[in-house]
């Protein structure tokens, strides 16, 4: 399962689109390291509708949640970046803004009844075995959404599950005749495996240069940026106590217990100085910027000078998205915190990416071209292994019969027998997407007398295929804008 999620994570999006309140005791999970573009509001644009920072939070957290369910617990944020986690769920949200921009064309709404039945019917807000406004303001608090951020995301979800509702996909009975004979063909096959790990290649140094020479253009160096940096340390102040009344008074719904009730005074009192020194110290950081900015700085202010890059930042993601969009122009940031310390940088200079030299890319261009190198040279094996290979015999098989492949795991050998009762040759290759090359050659063939009960493959089938050719036609239709870099 994990592999063919792996190899089909493309498209693996439009299965169920009503997941409203999937994250919900999740809890959420950082999605990692991005570099934003200029577009500080949204990562992305899809026609009329943005995507935000925080929807794309959300959809990671959703899928981060789906395969840890699915790894029993053991999924973690190295797995996510081996799944490309950040890449599914940015391209689930590009996918699904097509479908509204579809909708929003044909002036289809969600009226608000329609909303609050959706609502109502989510058991998460039951209380008693009915609908509870209160737990479903609490509900929502606990997993830090506003009840206008939460409607309206759900109303999206609903518009574009009333545009599929608008376009089914239905077998007709001739098509269902084909599933049943497609299904009822069985062949005994003689099969044999060729992988990349069969070939031994030797790196030649002028044939790798020729490579790295069509391709040089995707090797450059990161951009480095030189700054000066003023940090402004976490202040404590000593505050009596009508000055911390007044402040919890002020603010005690910021003082909650993990059940959600406001704590009261004395449980809360540490946090509330720890606020208040927070508040003071970024107070602090703004005056320090405005000097800064003027050249009116404190003699006593250290001034530090530091060069970074994307790989080499010691002061983490989010101070490093601050400084990337610095200028000549608006050389100085805003105060970013980093771990409760407040920095403002001043960019010097700034020196562009350029393409690497053959000795610079070198390390990072030779397992491509080796990769390459491996299939050609086993696609070659397979061309002159084909009329005489020794291989393994099965006992006649069904498209279903994916088990019966011994020598593949089920994903490649599902793979493998879908193409195979899709070609009109009796001996042949075919390449899988992991790089291994079947050979086979049907040595007998009959017909069953097997039946689908179900009849609900083709309709998946088509499906799949009306979905894809959608999304392709609603792509050429609205213009993607990514405002992210590095996706």
């Amino acid at each position: 399962m994990i592999t063919w999620m792996q190899r089909h994570k493309k498209w693996l999006i439009i299965t169920i689109w009503i997941s409203t309140i999937a994250f919900i005791g999740a809890g959420f999970v950082g999605w990692g390291q991005y570099k934003y573009g200029d577009k500080a509001g949204a990562v992305a644009k899809v026609g009329d509708i943005e995507i935000s920072v925080g929807e794309l939070q959300k959809e990671y957290s959703n899928l981060y949640a789906r395969y840890n369910q699915m790894f029993q617990g053991n999924f973690d944020t190295e797995k996510a970046k081996q799944f490309g986690l950040q890449k599914q769920a940015l391209q689930q949200l590009l996918q699904k803004a097509l479908i509204l921009n579809l909708a929003q064309s044909y002036d289809l709404i969600v009226s608000d009844e329609e909303l609050f039945k959706a609502i109502e019917s989510q058991k998460a807000f039951y209380k008693d075995g009915h609908f509870d406004k209160n737990i479903y303001k609490q509900v929502l608090s606990q997993n830090r959404m506003s009840i206008k951020e939460y409607e309206t995301a759900l109303r999206k979800e609903l518009l574009i599950q009333k545009v599929f509702t608008l376009l089914p996909v239905k077998a007709s009975q001739n098509e269902k005749n084909i599933i049943n004979t497609l299904i009822s063909i069985a062949d005994k096959l003689n099969y044999k495996v060729l992988t990349p790990d069969d070939i031994k290649v030797t790196v030649d140094d002028k044939e790798l240069q020729k490579f790295w020479e069509n391709i040089k253009e995707q090797f450059k160096t990161e951009v480095l940026y030189s700054i000066r940096y003023i940090k402004q340390t976490v202040i404590h102040k000593d505050y009596d106590e009508t000055k911390l009344t007044q402040y919890y008074n002020d603010n005690k719904t910021h003082f909650k217990a993990k059940d959600g009730k406001i704590l009261p005074f004395e449980e809360a009192k540490q946090s509330v100085i720890a606020e208040l020194d927070a508040k003071a110290t970024k107070d602090k950081a703004l005056r320090s910027y405005i000097a800064f900015k003027k050249g009116k700085l404190d003699a006593n202010t250290t001034v530090s000078q530091a060069t970074l890059s994307a790989s080499h930042n010691q002061f983490g993601e989010e101070a490093y998205k601050k400084i990337s969009s610095l200028s000549k122009a608006k050389p100085f940031s805003k105060p970013v915190a980093v771990d409760g310390v407040y920095y403002i940088f001043e960019l010097v200079s700034l020196t562009p990416a350029q393409t690497k030299s053959f000795e610079e890319a070198k390390a990072e261009v030779t397992p491509l071209y080796v990769e390459q190198l491996k299939k050609q040279k086993l696609l070659e094996l397979a061309k002159t292994s084909l009329k005489n290979f020794q291989g393994t015999q099965t006992d006649f098989i069904t498209l279903a019969d994916a088990q019966k492949i011994t020598l593949l795991t089920p994903q490649e050998a599902s793979e493998f027998l879908q193409n195979l009762f899709m070609s009109d040759k009796k001996t042949n290759f075919i390449p899988l997407k992991d790089g291994k090359i079947v050979l086979y050659s049907i040595m007998e063939q009959k017909l069953l007398n097997k039946t689908n009960d179900k009849n609900n493959a083709i309709t998946n089938v088509k499906g799949s295929l009306f979905n894809e050719g959608l999304l392709k036609t609603l792509q050429n239709k609205y213009q993607t804008e990514i405002f992210m870099k590095g996706l």
